[in-house]
């Protein structure tokens, strides 16, 4: 697999995995972090989290102007960790993020780090591939690339429901996914006096062993422990960060090089009015090529990235979370995403690679197309798995489903597996597109409308969270199989045109 890369390969992947960790750390339980620190419904937490997903992407926009400017992305890349680095310092300190407006500001100095960071680090990968020893290698070393981000992130999850749950433990309370939502509907007196009587006392002697002084006690006290947990996970973020810098530094001599500024040799060739019009004409078509895909793939994004937002509060709302007769947590089911990846990418490199031996692998344009038709059939499964679930309000009201009438975990983890298949085919051949189409002076800045595209379809994603809670959730998900349909559609309407652009 690693056979034939170029020797930078690998150090820019650690980089990027220790960097995904801290991210995916943070991103398995921001939804819940949210809404259990300040009480706010899922589509609040939904409209914060489409904000900040968003600016991730939107300021690599910034970030690739900015290395394209100075011509020193290295040295963009250094600052963006930095950045980061603070920006998970605040999310971790308990004593300053007192309002959701803080914990966005925080969220949003980590948007700016990773838009310094992320676009530009692909842009040096796409580097490594720029010269003809290693050109017919890039959509395998952008697998490879992929792969590794994907180590970071499966792990991550892991890491953040640990630290959380054995804050919580140390305050003398055990984990529960329903509490923190029944703590603020005790505290804002909309609890319903059966949920009183039933669930919550219940659920609340269950976690304190039968030790409650009085409920209104309990309550600040367990969304005290619980926030305070969450805000301990953010803190390893910082480690991941520091090991990333560490990995950075220590390989950034073999990674290509271009801050320099190009100087003009006493044999430049000299270029006929004519020539420099039909350079001018097909920088024009591969930009044009590169917008149509920027546009196909805000859907995939706006679809795909509910894990961390809808499919999350599924989780916690509608699923058995017990798994081979363990305890788990809803944000576990995020480490399925990664896990799958890193699984998946060699045995898809390996059918890429035998078909590409009998001249027979479809272009990268055309694996874009096949993957958002693999998305659609991932949200078939889910509305056909949530046809009879009552509505979120109903079980809202209720204090939340009893075990036997939730679905089970099965049916997340074939959603996310073949969410997975489709991130395959789209995201790393996504990047390697850009980084081949791209005209060599604007690497970094195409680099970075890949990712602006995709902050398009984050800033859409609190849609999901507004239809999540108040129409059927059968109806939900087959709003985004439509989506995903008619984005497969359009992408093979377009495929002869890219691929003609792309040669």
């Amino acid at each position: 697999m690693f056979k034939d890369q170029p020797k930078g390969l690998i150090p820019a992947a650690l980089a990027n995995m220790g960097e995904r960790f801290g991210f995916y750390i943070m991103m398995a339980i921001l939804t819940l972090f949210l809404m259990s620190k300040f009480g706010l419904s899922g589509e609040e937490a939904g409209q914060l989290y489409s904000v900040f997903y968003g600016g991730i992407y939107i300021l690599a926009l910034v970030g690739g102007l900015i290395a394209d400017k100075t011509k020193n992305y290295k040295g963009t890349i250094i600052a963006g960790l930095l950045v980061m680095s603070l920006g998970y310092l605040l999310l971790s300190m308990p004593a300053l993020i007192t309002t959701k407006w803080i914990a966005l500001g925080a969220l949003l100095v980590i948007a700016f780090g990773n838009g310094l960071f992320k676009g530009n680090l692909q842009a040096l990968v796409g580097q490594l591939y720029d010269n003809e020893k290693y050109a017919q290698k890039r959509d395998s070393g952008f697998q490879i690339f992929y792969m590794f981000i994907n180590i970071g992130g499966m792990f991550a999850p892991f890491a953040a429901v640990w630290v959380r749950n054995w804050f919580v433990g140390t305050q003398g309370f055990g984990y529960n996914s329903d509490l923190p939502g029944l703590c603020w509907q005790f505290k804002n007196g909309t609890m319903s006096q059966d949920v009183f009587n039933g669930r919550y006392t219940e659920l609340a002697n269950q976690v304190s062993n039968g030790s409650i002084p009085d409920m209104a006690t309990f309550a600040d006290s367990y969304l005290n422990a619980f926030n305070t947990g969450f805000h301990y996970a953010f803190s390893v973020a910082i480690i991941a960060m520091l090991i990333s810098l560490i990995v950075f530094l220590a390989y950034k001599k073999i990674l290509p090089n271009k801050n320099a500024p190009a100087t003009k040799s006493a044999n430049t060739t000299e270029y006929t009015k004519e020539e420099i019009l039909q350079d001018a004409k097909e920088i024009k078509q591969r930009i044009m090529a590169l917008f149509a895909v920027f546009g196909v793939v805000i859907f995939f994004w706006f679809s795909f990235h509910q894990n961390g937002l809808t499919l999350t509060m599924f989780a916690k709302d509608y699923t058995q979370l017990k798994f081979l007769g363990m305890d788990i947590s809803a944000e576990i089911f995020q480490s399925i995403n990664p896990f799958i990846v890193v699984f998946l990418t060699p045995i898809i490199m390996l059918i890429f690679s035998s078909l590409a031996k009998r001249g027979k692998e479809p272009s990268t344009p055309r694996k874009i197309g096949i993957g958002m038709g693999i998305a659609a059939l991932a949200f078939v499964i889910m509305a056909i798995g949530s046809i009879g679930l009552p509505k979120y309000a109903e079980v809202e009201a209720m204090g939340g489903l009893p075990f036997e009438a939730r679905v089970t975990p099965w049916l997340l983890f074939a959603t996310y597996f073949i969410l997975t298949v489709a991130e395959l085919f789209i995201s790393p051949l996504g990047l390697s597109f850009v980084s081949k189409v791209a005209p060599a002076h604007l690497q970094g800045l195409m680099q970075g409308f890949w990712l602006a595209a995709t902050a398009v379809g984050n800033f859409s994603l609190f849609l999901g969270a507004m239809m999540y809670e108040s129409i059927s959730i059968s109806v939900t998900w087959t709003v985004f199989v439509t989506v995903c349909a008619i984005s497969m559609i359009a992408m093979f309407s377009m495929v002869k045109w890219l691929e003609r652009v792309a040669k």
